[in-house]
């Protein structure tokens, strides 16, 4: 009775050893004697103690940082440069097995080829190019690990270059040159604005000296047409006679306004008035 407690104990101690719980973050990978036997996905797995083991692979996003380092860029200058990596263990089987076979702590793998390729690509070019192309850095770093962790059952989520940092002085000499950029692009535009609004002056003046001009002509065509009208009324109605119609529009304006005339004693104001007009007077 007693070998018989002792055995279920036994078997009991060795079935709790052997208790494997995979989350659903994780991926198993259980070898029997060092040999690859059987893949664990989330949920209970028992495996024989002392005889198989479960290795669990995290197959969530991860983020690492390359360490910052210095660069020294096309142009000679030397640069701070840091970037991160997203990455994770793609889920599948296969990709498991080769996160764990064919690469020897692939994150630290991962680190050190970001860090390599930064050193290639921002090699080639120059300070200002490194920080005003950015997105493409990014692009090519992210190709170039995705590439080479193709056969790791890597997944490269994304890149992202955190800093590209010049020496000091270097800094201070492109902060002036961005002031200097800037003031020079104000100076062009308060230019340009000013030159607009002396246009739209000028242009205003212009048409209204225009409009004045064909003012004038206007009323210098009406005088015409009512002299015109006039002749033609007088050659209607005063044949001959238009030297005298002059005349006597003459009088009439000299008449206007209460206008004074002296009359001599001896004169008749007819034969006045017809010599005012330029009237021969009438022989008595």
């Amino acid at each position: 009775m007693e070998y018989i407690i002792i055995a279920v104990v036994v078997i009991l101690i060795i079935f709790i050893l052997g208790i494997r719980i995979v989350r659903p973050t994780s991926r198993g990978l259980i070898e029997t004697l060092g040999k690859y036997t059987k893949f664990a996905t989330p949920g209970f797995h028992w495996i024989v103690p002392g005889i198989q083991r479960l290795y669990k692979v995290n197959i969530t996003e991860q983020m690492f940082s390359a360490d910052p380092q210095i660069i020294i860029t096309n142009d000679n200058l030397n640069a701070t440069v840091d970037a991160q990596v997203y990455f994770k263990v793609k889920s599948d089987e296969e990709s498991v097995k080769n996160s764990q076979y064919n690469v020897h702590n692939y994150q630290y793998q991962i680190i050190n080829l970001a860090r390599t390729t930064l050193r290639n690509i921002i090699g080639t070019m120059t300070l200002k190019s490194a920080n005003s192309e950015r997105g493409k850095i990014n692009n090519d770093l992210h190709h170039t690990l995705l590439e080479e962790t193709d056969k790791w059952g890597i997944d490269i989520v994304r890149t992202e270059l955190k800093e590209i940092d010049p020496p000091k002085d270097v800094q201070e000499t492109m902060n002036k040159v961005v002031k200097a950029e800037n003031e020079k692009v104000a100076a062009i535009d308060f230019a340009t604005a000013a030159e607009t609004n002396a246009d739209g002056i000028k242009r205003a003046e212009i048409k209204k000296a225009e409009g004045i001009r064909q003012g004038k002509i206007l009323e210098a065509e009406g005088e015409a047409q009512a002299i015109k009208l006039v002749n033609e009324a007088a050659e209607m109605y005063f044949i001959g006679n238009a030297q005298l119609l002059r005349q006597l529009q003459a009088t009439e304006i000299a008449l206007k306004n209460n206008a004074k005339i002296v009359v001599p004693s001896n004169a008749e104001l007819v034969n006045v008035i017809g010599e005012m007009s330029g009237i021969m007077p009438m022989k008595k």
